[in-house]
């Protein structure tokens, strides 16, 4: 099935001198479910098929939309990269809760993967990815894929992912009250998503990643978080266990960072030193699949 497109953009779609092709696509849905919205953006004149980077959302899992981290994803990893990329307009909860955002990100995947030469994309060289309730997604993502038999991600970018509903871990209750997201906005946040299932044992590891066993077989990681947020440990014991699987992760705690700082002090030393180790990653492992940096213009 042929995905409708608009090329309606709500910002100017020029970084400096460099135009990008900005498109959005309506693509069959999980079964049962609406289509989904993917926003198609790539530097304008690169021939040939580019990486993706497959891109979700932060927001709690209770807002935010695919463009507004468009401007960000594609001046930084894009531009200098070469890179197209898809970001994810997944239903949000309360009203729609686990699995309905999930099945959104996987059939907008697997959509992406099927017509990757209608949407001038290397299918190997898909690189999933988000940030905070995004990031949790993007590693619930891999897990799904993986276990279904569905496209093969080249990476799992991570980035201060939520991935933990049990409140259990030691830096939830030391950062208790402080900074930007506590336990009160991370309980309402899983309560939201979760509904009556909230805090189940028997909850499955696509709700919630932290609750996998299992993370053998899974791509590469990039995974940060800040020092001084609640998303710390969680995070860490996260790659720790890709490690004990046998996994590639690579590893950031950025000393004194909290939940969301280099979008809010992006001209922080701190902050910049964040972003470059995350090109740097990226680089890498498009440097591994035999792709050469593609630089716009």
């Amino acid at each position: 099935m042929r995905a409708s497109r608009s090329t309606h953009c709500p910002f100017d779609p020029h970084l400096g001198d460099t135009p990008f092709e900005v498109t959005e696509l309506r693509v069959p849905g999980p079964p049962g479910g609406p289509d989904v919205t993917l926003v198609s953006a790539r530097p304008s004149g690169l021939a040939g098929p580019l990486p993706l980077l497959y891109y979700m959302h932060g927001g709690a899992m209770i807002m935010g939309n695919a463009w507004s981290v468009l401007p960000r994803i594609l001046r930084e990893w894009a531009l200098p990269l070469g890179m197209a990329v898809i970001s994810v307009e997944y239903r949000l909860a309360p009203r729609t809760r686990y699995p309905g955002p999930l099945e959104d990100c996987y059939a907008g995947l697997v959509w992406a993967s099927d017509h990757a030469a209608e949407v001038g994309i290397d299918a190997d060289l898909i690189v999933i990815g988000g940030k905070s309730a995004g990031g949790g997604l993007a590693a619930a993502l891999a897990l799904l894929t993986r276990d279904r038999g569905g496209p093969e991600p080249l990476g799992q970018l991570l980035l201060c992912p939520m991935l933990d509903d049990r409140d259990s871990t030691f830096s939830t209750h030391q950062m208790s009250g402080v900074g930007v997201w506590d336990r009160i906005s991370h309980t309402t946040a899983w309560k939201a998503l979760l509904g009556d299932r909230y805090g189940a044992a028997d909850l499955p590891p696509y709700a919630a990643p932290s609750r996998a066993t299992d993370l053998s077989g899974l791509p590469p990681a990039y995974i940060d978080v800040g020092s001084a947020e609640m998303f710390r440990d969680e995070d860490v014991a996260y790659a720790h266990t890709i490690w004990q699987a046998g996994g590639q992760a690579e590893l950031h705690v950025w000393p004194g960072a909290y939940h969301g700082f280099d979008g809010m002090a992006p001209r922080a030393t701190l902050s910049q030193d964040a972003r470059n180790a995350r090109t740097r990653w990226l680089q890498r492992l498009l440097a591994q699949s035999g792709t050469r940096d593609r630089p716009a213009g």
